[in-house]
């Protein structure tokens, strides 16, 4: 059975550069994961002793705390300057991008549509830097059936979400406002990442997405995998692998999420090429 990789796959700017960071701050604590990596998140934790915290209320007896990629809220941010806290932001700079695009729009008064999931801690983070309520993060333009977008509306997107499904909500706000301004904020890397995930599952028998499952751009890879092959299978390590799922296949291809890094990926693909199909 051959294996193939994708032509894009793997770590992001954003995450080599929030791992770097927290392996360059020992003892220190994450408000909440860094990425949606659990391995990951063990890895740092055993060797440069970064722990995790759930959320803000855990940081009244720490001394460093470590902003995750996917950036916290304007008011959490806010009482962490506060108190006698040593900061240091892992943000990737493309979600403050949509940040200062919410603030800065929202004060101009615009009403600001997110599309994204209002339960990701990105969204959350975005959200919060609007200045008013007016305010609609959604999933579909289905969401937005009789909403009141008034006169002029802004779009941005969490940044690991599908650019088909944006554009759609954006046919709909320009045929139901007046004035709007869209902000492509979905990061290069999905792009690259979602294409390459494409092209692969149309010429593989099996594919192997590898990622943390609770990852938006990795469920994104495996939902596109899926489309056009139907053996896909979404794991975080080599322990989840199947044996069966390589019976008579002639070609596995594998790709992975923005933050899974390389180690990850190797022992899976160290432990396939044993498999005797």
């Amino acid at each position: 059975m051959q294996i193939k990789l994708a032509k894009n796959y793997g770590f992001c700017f954003g995450v080599k550069r929030a791992i770097k960071i927290a392996e360059n701050a020992p003892g220190a604590s994450t408000i909440g994961p860094l990425i949606h990596n659990n391995e990951e998140i063990l890895r740092l934790k055993s060797n440069f002793n970064v722990q995790t915290l759930a959320d803000i209320s855990e940081t009244a007896h720490i001394k460093k705390a470590i902003i995750r990629t996917h950036g916290i809220t304007k008011e959490d941010l806010s009482n962490l300057k506060k108190r006698n806290i040593d900061i240091v932001d892992a943000t990737c700079p493309f979600v403050t991008k949509p940040q200062k695009i919410c603030e800065q729009m929202s004060k101009e008064g615009y009403s600001i549509v997110i599309f994204g999931d209002k339960n990701h801690p990105e969204v959350k983070g975005v959200k919060s830097y609007c200045v008013h309520d007016n305010i609609h993060v959604v999933l579909s333009y289905d969401e937005l059936e009789g909403v009141d977008l008034g006169q002029k509306s802004v779009l941005v997107s969490q940044t690991t979400r599908k650019i088909d499904e944006f554009l759609k909500i954006v046919d709909f706000v320009v045929a139901n406002c007046k004035e709007v301004r869209v902000f492509n904020t979905i990061c290069n890397a999905t792009f690259e990442n979602q294409d390459a995930a494409r092209e692969l599952a149309k010429e593989a028998d099996v594919v192997i997405i590898v990622g943390g499952k609770n990852s938006s751009n990795t469920k994104q890879l495996y939902n596109i995998a899926k489309e056009f092959c139907e053996d896909s299978y979404l794991i975080e390590n080599e322990k989840e692998l199947n044996f069966s799922w390589f019976a008579d296949k002639k070609i596995c291809g594998i790709t992975a999420g923005a933050s899974t890094p390389d180690w990850i990926i190797e022992k899976i693909i160290e432990k396939i090429r044993k498999i005797k199909v």
